[in-house]
């Protein structure tokens, strides 16, 4: 089987199954980001170890996936005090352990702030997928999903115009020594049309559609689309930053791909990297710009 065959028939599988976590939301799409998140920070622990690192692999892996899980948790009203300051000590407890089993060769310090760094930049960042799912201005299923769909859609836009622009028209590269097929060309091209596509989508789905609160009526007619552009060309930075991130990481490895977890697409890592950084600022944008431009 080809490569483009086996990234398709991945695509064809992988595709509904986010959809559908996404539209029906609560445990579903909780249980979707902890699989997502503990798999990618495994992967970077990987990458962490290629480097010369030891991190708590495991540790870090689980508390990834727990993220996710107790923001569903808290959502339900499981979550309360007691049991949230019980996880912490039993979190602190295992990692004070850890580093004594790692005392004195086996560079602690290094190793905790590995492993913490991981759980934040995979865990808790994909944490924002849910919390964007059910953002305050987001009422029902249909809401939700559409808000959360937005910086998902932007983010493929910007990889896909990136790809397909730089490819067009790309002679100089962006940051060669970090990734050299990206291309200054791809970059502007990416940041244009997801301005576009998130002017289009803000006003003909995200409107409609995300809350009775949110319309285009403005004392200022051009506010809405300005902010709605805006946020596009934010959010496409965001992306590409998140890519050259992780390729700087795995460059410093000297890794290609975090895995071959994934048929033809590396690891989840290499899929997720520009969520990690577009899903917490997208949580900012709405609520800063976006919004209050268009309520």
């Amino acid at each position: 089987m080809s490569e483009l065959a086996r990234r398709v028939l991945f695509s064809i599988v992988a595709i509904p199954v986010a959809l559908a976590a996404i539209w029906y939301g609560d445990w579903a799409l909780a249980a979707l980001l902890a699989i997502a998140a503990a798999l990618a920070a495994n992967e970077y622990y990987g990458i962490a170890r290629a480097a010369g690192l030891q991190p708590m692999a495991t540790l870090g892996s689980a508390l990834a996936g727990v993220a996710p899980l107790a923001l569903h948790a808290q959502r339900r009203g499981v979550m309360h005090g007691e049991l949230t300051a019980i996880g912490v000590v039993v979190v602190l407890i295992v990692f004070a352990v850890s580093i004594r089993r790692r005392w004195p060769d086996g560079h602690p310090i290094a190793a905790v702030s590995t492993t913490v760094f991981g759980i934040i930049y995979t865990g808790v960042t994909l944490g924002y997928a849910y919390v964007l799912r059910y953002h305050p201005y987001a009422i029902g299923a249909r809401a939700g999903a559409a808000l959360l769909a937005l910086p998902l859609i932007l983010t493929w836009t910007s990889d896909i115009g990136a790809y397909f622009v730089g490819r067009a028209f790309g002679k100089r590269k962006l940051i060669p020594v970090v990734s050299p097929g990206k291309t200054v060309a791809g970059a502007v091209g990416a940041l244009v049309l997801c301005m576009i596509v998130s002017w289009a989508y803000t006003r003909w789905v995200l409107v409609p559609n995300a809350s009775l609160a949110m319309s285009l009526k403005s004392k200022d007619i051009a506010a809405p689309a300005v902010a709605a552009m805006l946020f596009g060309g934010l959010i496409s930075i965001a992306a590409q930053v998140g890519d050259l991130a992780e390729s700087l990481i795995k460059r410093d490895a000297g890794v290609k791909d975090s895995s071959h977890l994934l048929p033809g697409h590396g690891g989840v890592l290499d899929r997720l990297d520009s969520l990690f950084f577009v899903l917490p600022f997208s949580y900012l944008l709405f609520g800063w710009l976006l919004i209050p431009a268009i309520t």
